[in-house]
């Protein structure tokens, strides 16, 4: 019994390991969201976007690729005022 539960847990530590998100950050200041690991290739970066989908950003275009868990969440850079009437 104690030879599963350790199985278990050292099996859901490897998997929690693998499940990173990483933010884009491109030089717009769009931001964009990716499944995985974004790796250089041919002067792009390549990784599977939010959906799952190969995709891809020219390298010229990034201004910095960081995990999710180290990005903050980006506040407007005015307030617009509602409408008066």
């Amino acid at each position: 019994m104690k030879k599963m539960a350790l199985m278990l847990l050292v099996g859901l530590a490897v998997l929690c390991g693998c499940a990173h998100t990483y933010v884009i950050t491109l030089d717009s200041g769009q931001r964009i969201s990716t499944a995985s690991k974004p790796r250089l290739e041919n002067g792009r970066y390549v990784f599977k976007d939010a959906a799952g989908r190969p995709t891809f950003v020219p390298a010229g275009r990034v201004r910095e690729i960081a995990p999710a868990s180290m990005t903050e969440e980006q506040k407007p850079m005015f307030n617009p005022q509602p409408k008066t009437k």
